[in-house]
């Protein structure tokens, strides 16, 4: 039956998610005891693959640039406020849709929203560790604007955010689901190790991580739920809100550019093998990066139900803030102005 039902996926104008021979692996293992789940996962996701897509629209201009690195400008006066985004997926989740908008929202508060768009790389960038991204890239990019800026990083981003407020001016620091002590992956260290053995020879030939690498590696963090919102979204009616915002968001996590190698290789052995953040051993430009030393204003928001970056990796800053809201839900989802928007943009609001 599964390979039967598989072969139609070969005319499907979306071939999604990726990689799709293993998101079929993972379907067949969750699925190996009820074939009717299995229907409905592989009917939902068919929908996915056949449904429609929206135009998107064109980014915003790129005002400054250091390499293939730009800072886009979401305009507006006052405090200007720096979203890093991370390494992996996409940047425009924070900017993705007219409804769910955190840096379009933000400047309607006031503020001079800026994002980093991380790019895509070349073969120049092979080189370049977290620490280079952080030193050589994100740093340049901040110290063209005017004044030293708001930092708000998310997931690995608010961990670069972290390592520039460490080497340069900035106003504050707000990091939302950013790991940094990445000894609370627990029991998934283990099986991220073991994705990193089987690939890193490939991705030194390559020079880059592929990002389908990276989409396995968090599929294997939480395959049940991988695949139950297939099984859902089977009964989803297609012209539909819900299906819109189930399609938008897939499309967001299975895109992404790949990592450098050296950015890869000090994620997977510096950070999640060594944890060199949450010991104090992580050094950018010969200083050591200690988020709970930093001299500016400092807030973290941890996500409770996260099983992509978990609340056991948080920074331990005295101002935490504590969501009940996924990974990705507690930036787009239905609650997250008022859970993570409004408390943000108050906390901003009240830097000196």
């Amino acid at each position: 039956m599964f390979e039967t039902e598989a072969t139609v996926f070969d005319d499907a104008p979306q071939q999604g998610p990726r990689p799709l021979p293993l998101f079929l692996s993972v379907l067949r293992s969750e699925t190996a005891a009820s074939p009717e789940r299995m229907a409905r996962a592989l009917a939902g996701l068919r929908a996915y693959q056949g449904a429609p897509r929206e135009k998107r629209p064109d980014p915003m201009p790129a005002v400054h640039r250091a390499g293939r690195v730009s800072l886009r400008d979401y305009g507006c006066g006052g405090r200007p406020v720096v979203f890093v985004p991370s390494l992996i997926n996409p940047p425009d989740i924070l900017d993705h849709s007219p409804e769910s908008s955190l840096l379009r929202w933000i400047a309607a508060q006031g503020f001079h929203a800026w994002l980093v768009d991380w790019g895509s790389p070349g073969s120049a960038d092979r080189d370049l560790d977290l620490a280079a991204h952080v030193e050589r890239l994100l740093v340049p990019l901040l110290r063209a604007l005017d004044e030293p800026p708001v930092l708000v990083g998310y997931c690995l981003g608010g961990t670069l955010a972290l390592g520039a407020a460490a080497i340069t001016p900035v106003a504050g620091v707000a990091t939302i689901a950013a790991p940094w002590h990445f000894a609370g992956y627990g029991e998934g260290r283990s099986a991220l190790a073991a994705t990193w053995a089987a690939v890193q020879p490939a991705a030194a030939m390559l020079g880059v991580l592929p990002m389908e690498v990276l989409q396995a590696g968090f599929w294997q963090l939480d395959p049940a739920r991988t695949i139950a919102k297939y099984e859902t979204f089977a009964d989803v009616p297609p012209d539909s809100d819900q299906s819109r915002a189930f399609v938008r968001l897939e499309d967001w996590a299975n895109a992404g550019a790949p990592l450098p190698y050296a950015a890869a290789a000090s994620l997977f052995e510096d950070c999640i093998a060594n944890d060199l953040p949450g010991k104090g051993r992580w050094v950018i430009a010969g200083t050591v990066v200690a988020p709970l030393a930093l001299a500016c204003p400092k807030v973290e928001f941890v996500s409770l139900s996260d099983r992509i970056v978990p609340a056991a990796t948080a920074i331990g800053l005295a101002d935490r803030r504590d969501l009940g809201a996924g990974h990705v839900g507690m930036i787009v989802g239905r609650s997250a102005r008022p859970r993570l928007w409004e408390p943000l943009v108050n906390w901003i609001a009240g830097l000196a």
